[in-house]
């Protein structure tokens, strides 16, 4: 389905975003994939992905923080590849505090990676995908795009930006046969959602499992958690034909969490 398309995620080298490289490598697309890590783990994942599924894959390290890097990405991506046809915004931090005692350094970083870096991915990219007549936009956003929880002023405020800014720019290429969606998942058992374990135990004075079961997985009617291979696969679909008329839209992935 995506053959001689060139796809860049962003926070690629683990969870959420390195399912949805290896899908839309599955179906044939070139790869860029970003992130920090093990250089010898992400060399791993990358040679991986060529080998397994017959593309071409690189590697970005550009700092998501950084606007000037971001361009660099996307440009060096246009070089290799000829264009980006799909971009996946997906990095993103996470920290866990009350806002009278929430790190400005934090904040500002949380809000750089978790919303302005798609800004400025989008702002690069979308040049690209007018001349080509083709696109798709697709970013990871969450059910805290649509609902907020206690203690997450910085994230829960950067994922409701990303639904803001996902349907304005729906709205600026509806007619040039691109389209730009978010993908809200509830939480998704990942590297981030474990980082943010400790902290939760001690803003809330619980143990593991309780943050698991009576924060984590409280408000999703299924009480179990959202794959990431999921995820993936709502990506692959909203590249297809079949999703050609869906933009502008907030697609739950949450177990029924923002149902109620």
């Amino acid at each position: 389905m995506l053959a001689n398309k060139t796809a860049v995620v962003t926070g690629s080298t683990s969870g959420i975003g390195l399912a949805i490289a290896k899908a839309m490598a599955r179906e044939g697309a070139n790869i860029v994939i970003n992130g920090f890590g093990d250089a010898g783990a992400i060399e791993k994942e990358r040679s991986g992905i060529e080998r397994e599924f017959g593309v071409k894959c690189v590697y970005s390290g550009a700092d998501m923080t950084k606007p000037d890097e971001i361009s660099a990405m996307i440009a060096d991506a246009e070089k290799e590849f000829g264009a980006v046809d799909v971009l996946v915004n997906n990095a993103g931090i996470q920290h866990v505090s009350p806002i009278d005692e929430f790190p400005v350094e934090k904040w500002d970083q949380i809000i750089a990676i978790n919303l302005s870096s798609s800004f400025h991915t989008i702002r690069a990219a979308l040049p690209g995908m007018k001349r080509k007549g083709w696109g798709r936009i697709i970013n990871t956003a969450s059910a805290h795009a649509l609902v907020a929880s206690p203690f997450k002023s910085a994230y829960v405020a950067a994922k409701h930006g990303i639904a803001g800014l996902t349907k304005t720019v729906a709205l600026e290429v509806a007619q040039q046969k691109i389209t730009v969606n978010a993908i809200c998942p509830g939480y998704v058992w990942t590297p981030l959602v474990e980082a943010q374990i400790p902290d939760t135990m001690k803003a809330r004075n619980m143990t593991e499992e309780q943050v698991k079961r009576d924060v984590l997985l409280a408000a999703q009617p299924t009480k179990e958690f959202v794959t990431v291979d999921q995820v993936a696969a709502m990506a692959i679909f909203l590249c297809s034909n079949a999703a050609s008329s869906i933009t502008g839209t907030m697609l739950q992935m949450d177990g029924g969490w923002t149902a109620q």
